[in-house]
């Protein structure tokens, strides 16, 4: 946006994906080709539908931000694009993609995730014949994501909906525990009775919390189930009850977070809620999200991390003892510390001068 301007930059994403793109509104959102993926007809269509759109602008660059998709690959040589950026297996490093890069880079795995494609841009600096040398050195960002901005009539929606779970008028105070129960990487699960003792040792401490198990819809009967498991009235199920969108107003009014290494992690660095992030086969080190209110619990055992995109997320691993190590007592301390420090906030914004916040003022560092 720095260099070509806002209404200038374009994204490619499958419609599943788009949302993110929409809630932090940083391009217009007819600047976002959505590819619908329901089955192989389908979405050969959609991407010619979306190549169509690519061609009409007549796009000057492609950017390719996978490390993974050899389909994106494919999708930026289409686009018609004169340079071309995107990652290269030039000994093996990765899933072969082909030549069909202008400007090839080398993916380094010492890199947290957001640099690497950072480097991308940073790439059309450089002459095509002396990648992939690349003399520089670029630091982490350090601004962080932007805020996401909820009206307040969204935020009365979705407290009426936790107070039809809790029979409560007023909202308590929220911790949230996202249990994954159909996550697409098994490996990176923590065991769901880890999540029901977490829940019941919070609401012993706290009498005056709430405890709301988030989800998508189609894991709402597993969800349920564990929070049967829970046994208290405090402790329901928000699984399936609400749109993404919502879920984004949910982590701006509650307090804590927990969840492995998956989206919701990085959906809540937009909001001001704290986050404590579970790793287990992947490295924080690279997929951390980038925020002083995130904390990562990693044991770091010898085989760990063992999935990543030089060996295209394959694993031998059945037995996940990476996540096993993490202890309910480790996340329950973290829990702890992370609502103190969300309480001292919340009790300060209360004593500060009635000003509109919608969300998008920023809690200080957590240290």
């Amino acid at each position: 946006m720095e260099r070509v301007g806002r209404e200038n930059v374009y994204f490619v994403v499958f419609e599943e994906n788009r949302f993110i793109l929409d809630l932090m509104d940083v391009i217009p959102h007819e600047n976002v080709f959505s590819i619908r993926k329901e089955d192989i007809v389908t979405s050969l269509l959609e991407t010619f539908r979306a190549l169509r759109g690519i061609w009409r602008e007549k796009i000057d660059t492609a950017l390719d931000m996978e490390f993974l998709s050899r389909s994106s690959a494919i999708l930026a040589y289409l686009s018609g694009a004169r340079v071309r950026v995107g990652f290269h297996a030039f000994f093996g490093e990765g899933p072969y993609r082909g030549d069909l890069m202008t400007h090839r880079v080398r993916y380094n795995p010492h890199l947290h995730t957001s640099t690497t494609f950072a480097l991308l841009v940073e790439a059309l600096d450089v002459p095509a014949e002396n990648l992939p040398t690349f003399d520089l050195k670029l630091d982490e960002c350090e601004d962080g994501p932007p805020s996401f901005k909820a009206a307040p009539h969204e935020a009365a929606e979705v407290e009426r909906i936790v107070a039809g779970l809790t029979g409560k008028p007023a909202m308590p105070p929220l911790i949230l525990l996202n249990a994954n129960a159909s996550d697409l990487l098994p490996l990176r699960r923590w065991d769901p009775q880890n999540y029901v003792q977490l829940a019941r040792r919070l609401l012993a401490r706290f009498p005056e919390i709430g405890i709301g198990f988030t989800g998508a819809k189609e894991e709402a009967p597993v969800i349920e189930r564990l929070v049967e498991q829970v046994g208290d009235l405090r402790c329901f199920s928000l699984a399936g009850r609400t749109t993404l969108r919502q879920l984004l107003v949910l982590y701006g009014l509650a307090n804590v977070l927990v969840t492995n290494d998956s989206g919701p992690a990085h959906f809540a660095s937009l909001t001001s809620i704290y986050t404590i992030t579970l790793f287990g086969p992947e490295t924080p080190l690279l997929f951390a999200a980038l925020t002083p209110r995130n904390k990562w619990l990693w044991a770091g055992i010898a085989c760990s991390p063992c999935v990543s995109a030089l060996n295209n997320r394959q694993s031998r691993c059945t037995d996940n003892v990476c996540m096993q190590r993490i202890t309910v007592d480790q996340v329950f301390e973290a829990v702890l510390e992370a609502y103190r420090k969300r309480r001292e906030i919340r009790a300060a914004e209360a004593k500060a001068p009635a000003i509109s916040t919608a969300f998008s003022a920023q809690p200080p560092a957590w240290k």
